[in-house]
């Protein structure tokens, strides 16, 4: 970046299943560049371990149904019973000065974003398979049966909304660097390759929604 902020940064969105370990290769994209992620909002508890103004910012519904009607938000969706959302202003202050923003969220509010900013560059995660999700969501102990249940049931619906990313990438088990590069190449321009081979195309997503229900 040259400095003079006559440009500007480019809106990248970043959506998978909660499971897909998105979150784990986004922490690790951070460390190859000097990507921004874009901080949410949200109405659930914070798991162990999570700090407010980390990741999201934890609040109350009311608190966010105040920010909803102030017009605070660039999306929001509802999600397994809580809400998100991506607070607007941050996101204009990092494109207006030059600089790409990350906004890591779910097929719907990526349907939203997509509407204020139409180039944005957009990239699903995926996991290899339905089968290794459900491992993944029941390793992790951080839902109950009911809300395991709730996470498997909207995957299954969001599957069909791969078609409508630029790229995907399938996030192996043990295979999150892998994963990470391969982003870092979709965003920077890089490989060419793998670029190429992260394109969504619609006999590649045909194949891999076929194989991912096996």
């Amino acid at each position: 970046m040259d400095g003079t902020h006559n440009h500007r940064g480019r809106v990248i969105i970043v959506s998978g299943f909660a499971g897909s370990g998105k979150t784990v290769v986004l922490d690790e994209l951070v460390k190859l560049a000097d990507y921004k992620i874009s901080v949410s909002a949200t109405t659930r508890n914070p798991r162990i371990g999570e700090v407010h103004g980390v990741k999201y910012y934890f609040m109350t519904k009311a608190e966010f149904d105040k920010r909803t009607a102030d017009g605070e938000w660039l999306e929001y969706a509802e999600f397994s019973g809580n809400w998100y959302a991506t607070p607007l202003k941050p996101v204009e202050e990092t494109i207006e000065s030059g600089r790409d923003i990350i906004l890591e969220i779910e097929v719907q509010g990526a349907s939203n974003v997509r509407k204020k900013y139409p180039d944005a560059l957009t990239i699903f995660i995926a996991p290899p398979s339905y089968k290794e999700l459900r491992q993944r969501l029941g390793d992790r102990g951080t839902e109950t049966e009911e809300e395991l249940e709730k996470r498997l049931k909207t995957s299954k619906e969001e599957i069909n909304h791969i078609y409508r990313y630029d790229y995907y990438v399938i996030n192996e088990t043990g295979k999150q660097a892998e994963t990470t590069e391969m982003i870092h190449a979709i965003i920077s321009g890089g490989d060419s390759e793998i670029v190429d081979k992260c394109k969504v195309e619609k006999e590649k997503i045909d194949k891999f929604i076929a194989k991912y229900f096996e």
